[in-house]
């Protein structure tokens, strides 16, 4: 049955299918080889996958990002940034890293992130004498801390399944992107300086003050997020429910951009990515289910053990894997099939499941890089107008810079585990 299920997954992901298909497809085709297993598994794990109430902070977080996108929420963060620090060297750069760290507290969503601040950035980047690859590069590699820093759809995935509290995981992403964010900024400041790309005119404290005012509702989202899952006021998915509330506000009474005629292109654009995402975890879990049923995941910790029982081998190993899977498999897909791998792995050797979370979170963001299936590799390539071996290029010392933060987060776990220990003990 395993090898007709990986031969089937290949054969269906180099044709090009949808990732849902190539999950379901694969899964329904190794049942069916087996022959002992009731077709009916399909349809019941595939809705019980969907049947949670955590997940309901899915469409309501994509909801919510719409909302504050169409509601002129990006371009005042990019003035907020471009007075922050646009008078560095390669400034523009800079304002995008920038922009992403904040839009990752409203969005929870790599992908999200590089539509809506590539859209604007790149093009102006590249006006200013910026490379057409390095715009698309450093917009991609920035929106990756969007899941990140919370909130965050795909900790949102993880503590479902693996039944850790969302809060603490909200937490434990704050430094991590936050070291993302510098790692990127660093690296963009020297490849800069090396090409001479320009630095904006230094803003006076009262521009940077007016812009602060005018995107002041904007930045005050993630804080009533995770405060309110702090103080207990409520859970992370009645968090998501007010993000809604609080966004749609904002778009349409503070900055008055969002109008009514504007909601029903909103709710459609959300209905389909919720769709995709839902269907991604539905058939990511009947996959998880075959595996299981093959006691692949025994077997896994099996080889993980008989190579090394030390924790920061089963580290590394971890990350190799899960590093080669996102370039072919989409985050929320690694998520619902490898944490029943992992759980009974982390358990033995002793690793925080807090801990590992991010690490897991951060491997399958920078997989939305890699060729050939990153997505926002994709959305900077298709604004950019560039080739995906131009973005691989131009993109890979960024990777390797967000993989120096993963090694980091990795073998430094105060680095996540701080916030969760001060603040939710």
């Amino acid at each position: 049955m395993l090898w007709i299920l990986v031969v089937s997954l290949f054969i269906f992901l180099f044709a090009g299918s949808p990732l849902a298909f190539v999950l379901g497809m694969s899964s329904l085709l190794a049942l069916v080889v087996q022959g002992n297993v009731p077709l009916s598994v399909v349809t019941q794990r595939m809705f019980v996958a969907v049947d949670s109430f955590a997940l309901i902070a899915i469409p309501l977080f994509i909801l919510a990002g719409e909302l504050m996108n169409t509601g002129g929420i990006t371009p005042r963060l990019v003035t907020f940034a471009d007075r922050i620090v646009g008078h560095i060297t390669g400034g523009l750069s800079h304002v995008t890293v920038v922009t992403n760290m904040i839009m990752a507290g409203i969005s929870g969503s790599a992908a999200a992130d590089a539509a809506a601040t590539g859209s604007l950035l790149i093009p102006s980047m590249i006006k200013r004498g910026y490379s057409k690859a390095f715009a698309g590069a450093i917009s991609a590699a920035a929106s990756t801390i969007g899941p990140i820093i919370p909130p965050s759809i795909p900790m949102v995935v993880y503590g479902s399944i693996a039944n850790v509290s969302i809060g603490r995981l909200f937490l434990g992403g704050v430094i991590p992107g936050t070291i993302m964010g510098f790692f990127l900024m660093g690296v963009a400041y020297i490849i800069s300086k090396k090409r001479g790309y320009p630095r904006e005119a230094r803003s006076s404290l009262g521009e940077m003050a007016r812009s602060f005012v005018a995107s002041f509702w904007a930045m005050l989202m993630p804080l009533i997020i995770l405060g309110g899952i702090l103080g207990g006021v409520f859970t992370p998915t009645e968090a998501a429910a007010v993000a809604v509330v609080y966004a749609y506000v904002v778009g349409s009474f503070v900055y008055r951009e969002l109008k009514l005629r504007d909601l029903p292109r909103i709710f459609m654009s959300s209905a389909v990515s919720t769709a995709i995402v839902m269907l991604i975890i539905a058939t990511a879990n009947l996959l998880g289910w075959v595996l299981s049923y093959g006691q692949i995941p025994e077997a896994m910790t099996g080889f993980f053990l008989s190579v090394s029982s030390k924790p920061w081998v089963i580290y590394l190993l971890i990350n190799i894997v899960l590093l080669v899977l996102g370039c072919f498999m989409n985050p929320t897909a690694i998520i619902i099939v490898m944490v029943p791998f992992f759980m009974p792995l982390i358990e033995k050797v002793g690793i925080n499941p807090i801990h590992f979370g991010l690490i897991l979170t951060v491997n399958t963001a920078i997989g939305q890089l890699t060729p050939p299936v990153g997505v926002c590799m994709y959305i900077s390539c298709g604004i950019a107008r560039i080739t995906m071996a131009e973005f691989t290029r131009e993109c890979l010392i960024f990777i390797l810079a967000l993989i120096a933060v993963l090694l980091l987060i990795t073998y430094v776990p105060a680095l996540v585990m701080f916030l969760p220990n001060l603040l939710m003990p």
